[in-house]
């Protein structure tokens, strides 16, 4: 069935003042892991210069201080956002709640780093309290149907498996390579327990809510959340999951599907298989 109204192309600058906050994804949107988006830059400081508030949101394993580490290296200035949260640090913090509880790092990546400092310990899967994935399948030698005999024990075991992110399709020194989120919905396709840290559950948006509030001094109503992302299964779903208007950078991760110049029926082609519909789009973000 055909989603309609098919939404407008809209720069931010024509779409700004309806919001007070916008959560804006990173990679794909601000940067392409080599180098920054100069425009989307401006277009995020125009808005803060505007008395907007800037939260960069990220599906990340790593925590926000390794992140806007390497925004620094790559020149995003600083007057481009407030903060940045990612899906490691709500990892983080979930666990951290969960004071020495043994945790299984099922991988790809190496759990460690968002660990670190925590009253927690490292245990095997058969002493675990819960399981933990993060980062990437970067390497000819890190294949998900590897550990497909693991999540089989893990269900065996009802272990809660805590995916730090969510994302299923990344791309990495231009190839594509899956990553956690991969392997926590192949575990929930066996029955496992699954929870996810960023994009699109809630999870994340409602810290980054409780953030932009102490950044403000006020809660910011829902209607006035704008969501940027480049993704329509975790940005432009998450937006629409949790009541927030959505701006969908299509010029991202779906860049390859769409063409360089998409019409707007293999738009509306694209929409109606997600059966999701973001607010306004455009090819990159600009103001």
């Amino acid at each position: 069935m055909m989603l309609r109204p098919l939404p407008q192309y809209e720069r931010l600058s024509a779409l700004a003042s309806r919001y007070d906050l916008i959560l804006c994804d990173i990679w794909g949107v601000v940067h392409n892991g080599a180098a920054i988006y100069a425009e989307a830059a401006g277009a995020l400081s125009h808005f803060r210069d505007r008395g907007g508030s800037v939260i960069l949101i990220s599906n990340a394993s790593r925590l926000r201080r390794m992140v806007s580490s390497q925004l620094g290296e790559l020149g995003v200035p600083l007057a481009a956002y407030d903060a940045v949260i990612t899906s490691g640090d709500v990892t983080r913090e979930y666990i951290a709640a969960r004071p020495r509880c043994a945790v299984f790092d099922v991988g790809p990546g190496d759990a460690g780093p968002i660990l670190e400092g925590l009253n927690v310990r490292f245990a095997t899967m058969y002493d675990a309290d819960l399981v933990i994935s993060s980062g990437a399948f970067d390497s000819a030698n890190k294949k998900i149907e590897g550990l497909r005999p693991q999540l089989f024990d893990m269900r065996a075991k009802d272990l809660l498996l805590l995916c730090a992110n969510p994302d299923v399709i990344t791309e990495l020194g231009g190839r594509r390579v899956q990553c956690s989120g991969a392997l926590a919905e192949l575990y929930a396709e066996l029955g496992g327990r699954v929870i996810y840290a960023g994009k699109p559950k809630a999870r994340i948006y409602e810290r980054a809510l409780s953030l932009a509030a102490e950044l403000r001094g006020a809660p910011v109503p829902r209607e006035r959340v704008l969501v940027i992302g480049d993704s329509l299964r975790t940005d432009i779903a998450g937006a629409v999951a949790s009541g927030f208007a959505s701006l969908f950078v299509w010029g991202g991760i779906h860049a390859g599907e769409l063409g360089a110049n998409p019409t707007p029926t293999v738009l509306a082609r694209l929409f109606t298989k997600a059966q999701l519909l973001p607010t306004a789009v455009t090819s990159q973000l600009v103001w």
